[in-house]
């Protein structure tokens, strides 16, 4: 039993190592890109300020004149992890040449706050872009939310949650919250099923304090991805790998179908043999192809690109 527990904690150390790697990950993407040449970047812009605490964001304007379509990216890291400056620009410089701007954002980690804190702070963040779209050109028609892992989840929780007032407490406003779409790279949807029963994990435990009670388990609830799907949603694309163990391919399946069944845009794209990441240089060249055409779908870049 000893053994088995300590081959189990080994995998799942590795595991998070995947996770905590994604700049490596998607470091050679292999497409052509004029990173540098085509926007500005500011680093370390402050959207909020919770318990003396900055929150921060890293902004790559691009220099195209008028309004831009916007990506909010936000990392992963299991809630526990993690950094906007941990050198993810590879996951998100193809679309300097779609014509965005780039809003990379941080959120406070486990370490500094509970759950449900990276839930407030990222759509604290939403309110900011939408706040500040006047003086760095965002359209506030097009802005799109990615991330991978819990940056995953916290795109789908900021473009989905029906009752924003309960979280927004932070950054209250009257702005509609409304983004365009959704580009969910292996997120949880499901953060009960990560707390209790065969698909528990470590890090779901320690953003909600490692004590499970049934106040900690109704306020997942309220977190959860999977519980929000309604008709109107944004056009959501989901990106995972089928054998992810990390964040269960489940997650991804459960909320297609979830989907489907309300009839709101969206798809699915399995990486055929893949886990959480490591995709070979051409899946990845594929999953961008997949992105482009599902945005030029939703009428969010040009259709030449």
């Amino acid at each position: 039993m000893l053994l088995t527990k300590i081959k189990i904690s080994k995998l799942l150390i590795i595991c998070f190592t995947i996770a905590l790697i994604l700049p490596l990950v998607f470091s050679n993407i292999g497409m052509a890109t004029n990173q540098g040449s085509n926007y500005i970047l500011t680093k370390d812009i402050t959207y909020n300020t919770v318990n003396n605490k900055q929150l921060k964001l890293n902004l790559y304007q691009n220099k195209k004149s008028g309004l831009r379509p916007t990506l909010i990216v936000i990392h992963g890291g299991g809630w526990i992890k993690g950094s906007k400056d941990d050198g993810d620009e590879p996951f998100f410089t193809p679309y300097f040449d779609w014509g965005f701007s780039v809003v990379n954002i941080d959120y406070r980690l486990a370490s500094t706050a509970l759950a449900p804190a990276a839930v407030e702070d990222s759509i604290c963040a939403l309110r900011w872009v939408i706040r500040n779209a006047a003086k760095y050109n965002f359209d506030i028609k097009k802005i799109v939310l990615t991330g991978f892992s819990a940056g995953g989840h916290l795109s789908l929780t900021t473009g989905t949650i029906p009752n924003v007032a309960e979280f927004d407490r932070l950054c209250p406003g009257n702005e509609p919250l409304k983004v365009a779409a959704i580009i969910n790279w292996s997120g949880i949807t499901d953060v009960n099923d990560l707390l209790v029963g065969s698909n528990q994990k470590y890090f779901a435990l320690q953003w909600f304090g490692n004590n499970i009670t049934s106040r900690e388990l109704e306020l997942a609830k309220t977190v959860s991805p999977i519980n929000f799907v309604r008709s109107g949603l944004p056009p959501i694309l989901t990106i995972h790998g089928e054998k992810d163990r990390f964040v269960p391919y489940s997650h991804a399946t459960r909320l297609h179908q979830a989907l489907a069944k309300v009839g709101a845009v969206h798809q699915l794209y399995t990486v055929r043999g893949a886990a959480h990441g490591g995709y070979s240089k051409a899946q990845k060249r594929e999953i961008y192809r997949v992105i482009r055409i599902f945005l030029q779908r939703q009428g969010l870049i040009d259709n030449r690109l």
